[in-house]
């Protein structure tokens, strides 16, 4: 085990988290009416209700975030997609030493897959945003987007007002059952009016900032909440039957799986707050490839686990399988893990 992957010089008491687990509590109610089918107009709801404010992360109670995030996870994904974006912005833009705008929600659109993304073009005054951003959840609820372009001195964050002229929505493209209700489409942007006074900190700063990596970890919270709410499906499944001792070994493996990511992520939680100077790349990467690892076992284990009849007649089950297969592939694979080698590489004595 490498130095940054030990509890700080401070000692365990500076690092012990305010959770023990962040799945400990049941998931956030919303309501009677149904967040699956619009997951944006009830994000609009829960902000005037209030219930989307979380403790910053690295002020003393990030597990506390995480937990919440998770929660959401494990109540819908598509839900949880949009206020982890909306609450990652709010974190951004604090520790850029602003404010958000208006009270507005919020996304961040940072893709650039596949040869795309946003570019700023021009300077001063004159700048203006071209190209394409996709995956842009919420596009056609949310009001405002920090959206991280490519300028002549290096990445740029613009906290743009999605009302301005020169944005496009691209209709139906995307074309996946799992996340389809995360709106999560195309924008093009064609010219778009970028001043400095809309831009957060300086070249850089998006990837630069320890809160990058922290953020990462509140990604992979939204994962495991969205692997706890299948495994509360099969629950519900199993309780109707009488499972053999296969089921029993299966659902055993998946409840292992899950506590071990869960304790994970509320031990590097621990770690950022108690250091909070810090980064901590290694320890959040090795949460995030536990939990993606987690969440595979969560999805080859649960179909054979309940089989044709849980995956048929359970309503939600097989949407919230599909969900979690796209949401999952925001880690990269065996390039993430490459890339985690390398730093554990880097950091052998």
């Amino acid at each position: 085990m490498t130095r940054s992957m030990l509890i700080p010089d401070g000692g365990i008491d500076r690092a012990r988290p305010a959770l023990t687990s962040l799945l400990s509590a049941a998931p956030p109610e919303t309501g009677p009416s149904s967040p699956l089918a619009e997951p944006g107009r009830l994000l609009v709801e829960l902000d005037r209700r209030g219930e989307l404010a979380m403790p910053l992360p690295g002020e003393g109670a990030t597990a506390v975030r995480w937990a919440a995030l998770a929660g959401w996870g494990r109540r819908d994904l598509p839900l949880a997609r949009l206020i982890e974006g909306h609450t990652d912005a709010v974190s951004i833009v604090a520790q850029a030493g602003r404010t958000p705008r208006g009270g507005a929600l919020y996304g961040v659109w940072a893709a650039r897959s596949g040869g795309t993304g946003a570019h700023l073009v021009g300077t001063g005054d004159a700048a203006v945003l071209s190209g394409t951003v996709r995956f842009c959840s919420g596009a056609g609820t949310l009001g405002r987007a920090l959206v991280v372009a490519l300028g002549p001195s290096g990445s740029r964050i613009v906290d743009l007002p999605l009302d301005a002229e020169g944005i496009r929505r691209v209709p139906e493209s995307w074309h996946a059952v799992g996340m389809a209700a995360s709106d999560s489409i195309d924008v093009e942007f064609h010219g778009v009016p970028a001043p400095p006074e809309r831009w957060l900190g300086g070249p850089g700063f998006y990837t630069d900032r320890p809160g990058f990596w922290w953020g990462g970890g509140g990604v992979a919270s939204v994962w495991l909440g969205g692997a706890a709410g299948v495994l509360d499906e099969v629950h519900a499944v199993l309780r109707d039957t009488d499972p053999d001792p296969h089921q029993r070994a299966q659902l055993g493996e998946l409840h292992a799986a899950l506590a071990a990511a869960d304790a994970l992520l509320v031990r590097t939680a621990a770690l950022i707050d108690a250091e909070p100077g810090l980064a901590h790349r290694t320890p959040v990467c090795t949460a995030r490839a536990a939990v993606e690892r987690c969440c595979r076992t969560v999805l080859d284990v649960t179909p054979r686990l309940v089989g044709v009849c849980g995956l048929s007649r359970r309503d939600g089950l097989e949407r919230r399988l599909a969900d979690l297969g796209v949401y999952l592939r925001q880690h990269h694979g065996e390039r993430d893990l490459a890339d985690l080698g390398a730093a554990i590489l880097r950091d052998l004595p």
